[in-house]
């Protein structure tokens, strides 16, 4: 039988105000889709025809699944932060740092060298990621993740 005794408990409250904080970081990244998805609303002539289009999906799964997401890296940050028992906000900056070098770094450099985005589109996206890892760690260190603080 499986059990789920190796996963470290983390406080669900730090676990629901980490995801909103890593949701609202993601959606700076999500703005333009769901812009676009606004202005064809108001152009839609029924609320039922804009409910009904191919638009109107994708923003809800996009929205959805950054949401998921979102709460899947809160458990995993504050999972990290009770497992390498970070207590200061140096050290959660740089647990966060080392998220955002193992996550992050890699797909900006190919974005950069590979791909040749514009260096402003990679900016924001790289100021989006820094707040998703060093920014959450940190919040997250200042709520507090430990169901008990005396263990």
């Amino acid at each position: 039988m499986a059990t789920l005794h190796y996963l470290p408990p983390v406080k669900p409250s730090a676990i629901a105000l980490g995801t909103i904080f890593s949701h609202t970081a993601s959606l700076a990244i999500l703005a333009p889709v769901f812009g676009d998805t606004y202005n064809r609303a108001q152009a839609a002539n029924t609320k039922e025809e804009f409910f009904k289009s191919k638009e109107s999906a994708n923003a809800a799964a996009a929205w959805g699944s950054s949401l998921v997401g979102s709460a899947i890296q809160s458990y995993g940050v504050g999972a990290l932060i009770n497992a390498t028992g970070t207590l200061s906000y140096k050290g959660a900056a740089y647990l966060g740092s080392l998220i955002f070098m193992a996550t992050a770094a890699p797909s900006f450099i190919s974005q950069v060298f590979t791909e040749k985005r514009p260096m402003d589109t990679v900016a924001v996206g790289a100021l989006a990621r820094v707040f998703e890892t060093v920014g959450l760690s940190i919040f997250l260190t200042w709520w507090g993740t430990r169901t008990n603080p005396f263990d």
